[in-house]
């Protein structure tokens, strides 16, 4: 934790970060991870060419970041994390982007659902059908549970505003530059062995979070111990897979990406997912939200008595 802020500090900082995210979502106008964006546009743009494209992509990653983390470890006013963690936060955002998902496809309108999935998923929607919208959706509210929410929580609780925001960084990094093509290959390398590392605790305390509210656990952690390994990404795997067993659903399998069918590797047991179900995947994401806050307030609790008792 930051120096100068107790266990207890931070976990007000917390529930005030998640708090703002709930009430307030996503700013309107301009979000500040937007412009980070393009900033990081610009850089890519700049030193992505000619020779040395590894060292050039790992200075890139630290032009991004580096500034931008050091000037929020200069904050000096403890409301000034609580910000960074609301900007850094996506647990809203899961809501209003997928649940209309969800609205759509109850209601028939699959031109509607297929537009909105698209803006949050980056294979092909056009010709897909509501199964396969509502096996999309629920995949990301199951992998963005850790990617835009937990991650962040957790190291939010490791470094305060820092700390969350070149988390949020570096994500946002990956999703810009982790790419295997041959613009990304080698420049994109850093971005995404470095998102690979930070998310590597957070994603397995979210499968573990997932298991553990689960209606039936022994599934949860078969689907983890035996799928994951599957998935090339070694962080999504074990997320969404302890989360499609905990849901009680079958994910993954088929999946077509700029007009190319993939086969990926199965996730979960039970059923194919439908538009209820992604209510309930957003719903898993905010109850495994509260279980680690109340975590973190009896962790700050046992440290002010532990302290008291020694005073």
């Amino acid at each position: 934790m930051l120096a100068g802020l107790s266990a207890s500090m931070m976990v007000l900082l917390l529930a005030t970060g998640v708090g703002l995210d709930l009430l307030l979502g996503e700013t309107r106008r301009w979000h500040p991870l937007v412009g980070f964006g393009r900033w990081a546009a610009a850089i890519e743009r700049w030193l992505n060419c000619g020779r040395h494209r590894f060292a050039r992509g790992v200075l890139a990653w630290a032009l991004a970041v580096a500034p931008l983390t050091a000037l929020a470890a200069q904050l000096a006013y403890p409301f000034w994390h609580a910000a960074l963690l609301y900007i850094c936060l996506g647990l809203r955002s899961l809501e209003e982007h997928n649940l209309p998902i969800a609205q759509a496809l109850r209601g028939g309108d699959l031109a509607l659902a297929r537009r909105l999935t698209a803006r949050i998923v980056s294979r092909d929607t056009e010709q897909a059908t509501p199964g396969d919208l509502a096996k999309a959706s629920t995949e990301s509210v199951l992998e963005n549970g850790n990617d835009a929410v937990f991650g962040a929580l957790f190291w939010f609780a490791i470094a305060g505003g820092p700390g969350v925001l070149a988390f949020r960084l570096a994500n946002t990094l990956d999703a810009m530059w982790g790419y295997r093509t041959p613009r990304y290959q080698a420049f994109g390398w850093a971005a995404a062995r470095i998102d690979d590392v930070l998310n590597f605790i957070p994603a397995r305390l979210t499968a573990a979070s997932y298991v553990l509210l689960s209606d039936d656990r022994r599934r949860a952690w078969r689907c983890w111990r035996t799928q994951a390994p599957g998935w090339t990404s070694p962080n999504a795997g074990p997320v969404m897979a302890s989360g499609a067993g905990a849901l009680g659903l079958t994910l993954g399998g088929a999946a077509t990406y700029e007009g190319v069918l993939e086969q990926r590797p199965p996730l979960g047991q039970g059923r194919a997912a439908g538009a209820d179900d992604i209510g309930r995947a957003w719903r898993l994401v905010l109850s495994v939200t509260w279980l680690w806050l109340g975590l973190l307030a009896a962790c700050a609790g046992a440290c002010y008595l532990i302290g008291a008792a020694h005073a």
